[in-house]
């Protein structure tokens, strides 16, 4: 866990990759965003936040980041980059986890699956952290969460599980097939001491002051009203840019992908999708405007008139067209333009929508009127 030539050097930079998530919005992109159009004290919103890169990018460079997001486990990265508990509670409460974890040597039944994925060691830890975090309301509780969630899975060695991919937890039957044709059994880790280590890294040049900057839990459409009562309630100036990137039409259910991650917030411990609007693969197109017109007129009375809408989206027709009507209708006195990108890495389009072969966002970019 070396700084790799300074790419870890600063606060900042450890905190940022707090959450491993399939979405094209990397760090560098929101600070280039946020520098470009705003200034020193402005507002920023995200609606979409995500693992709340945006928020944290505004908290890391002396903005108030504001940001809604449905997935706990988006909202549990978010809120461990923006609101940390101290490296010494974190520690603390890892060793009482550890505690409580001793106490009760039982383990419940869980499906084939956990017993290929983790040791019985890690699977005691698990279920105690998931049974005595409290990670809705604790500080500490949602930072251990957030550590713990980051290294739940991933490259064998380097996380507590058997080989699987850091971002998405595998389908359970294609990961036992996968682990059994291999012979992998998972490695033998302590998880205490791993977690200890893992800590320790992410705080060696401390953490990052975030002033005011929130995040809400919950979906855009209901929350956001709350939203504006808490910027009045700070005395915070309407965002100055709302920087966002929506779900895209049809490519992935960031839910369902987090099935694993989901169970150690106290979901079900199977890969189902999460039940509830909003949370799947949006193929109904009508429905997916709808959720950005609502959102987006939401959103709007927490703007500056003069604000900067900025929006990362799909290159694929299906979801820009849908995308550029409703930034149309909601924000009919802006000028719209609209930019290409070449992305060098796979995007969650390339990853998931089917006869993808190119990797490629549109930034749509509404500016103030002349």
């Amino acid at each position: 866990m070396g700084d790799q030539q300074g790419k870890f050097s600063t606060a900042a930079s450890r905190w940022a990759g707090v959450g491993p998530y399939y979405a094209m919005f990397p760090t560098e992109f929101a600070d280039r965003v946020i520098a470009k159009y705003t200034s020193h004290g402005d507002t920023i919103i995200d609606p979409f936040a995500g693992r709340g890169t945006a928020v944290f990018s505004a908290a890391a460079s002396g903005r108030c980041g504001v940001g809604v997001e449905l997935n706990p486990v988006g909202w549990v990265y978010a809120q461990a980059k923006i609101n940390p508990a101290t490296k010494t509670d974190v520690l603390s409460r890892l060793a009482e986890v550890a505690k409580l974890c001793a106490m009760d040597q039982c383990l419940p039944d869980l499906p084939e699956f956990f017993t290929w994925c983790f040791t019985p060691d890690v699977r005691r830890f698990l279920v105690a952290a998931r049974r005595h975090l409290n990670w809705r309301q604790s500080k500490v509780d949602w930072t251990l969460t957030a550590i713990l969630m980051v290294n739940l899975h991933g490259k064998r060695e380097a996380s507590l599980s058997n080989q699987m991919r850091q971002t998405k937890a595998m389908s359970p039957d294609y990961a036992i097939n996968w682990w059994r044709e291999r012979g992998m059994r998972p490695p033998k880790v302590d998880p205490v001491e791993f977690l200890t280590q893992r800590i320790n890294w992410r705080y060696t040049h401390g953490t990052v002051e975030a002033g005011d900057s929130f995040v809400y839990l919950g979906d855009s459409t209901e929350r956001l009203a709350a939203v504006k009562k808490r910027v009045k309630a700070l005395s915070l100036p309407n965002a100055q840019l709302l920087l966002t990137s929506p779900p895209y039409c049809g490519v992935t259910n960031y839910h369902y992908d987090q099935w694993l991650r989901r169970w150690v917030l106290g979901g079900p411990p199977e890969a189902v999708a999460a039940g509830g609007r909003h949370r799947g693969k949006f193929y109904d197109q009508e429905k997916y405007k709808r959720l950005l017109y609502d959102v987006f007129t939401e959103a709007k009375p927490v703007l500056r008139r003069d604000a900067v809408v900025y929006v990362r989206t799909d290159y694929r027709e299906v979801t820009l067209r849908a995308t550029v009507e409703v930034l149309r209708e909601v924000f009919p006195r802006k000028r719209m333009f609209r930019y290409a990108r070449q992305i060098d890495k796979k995007t969650q389009t390339h990853l998931f929508a089917n006869k993808v072969e190119k990797s490629a966002e549109v930034d749509v970019v509404l500016l103030p009127a002349a």
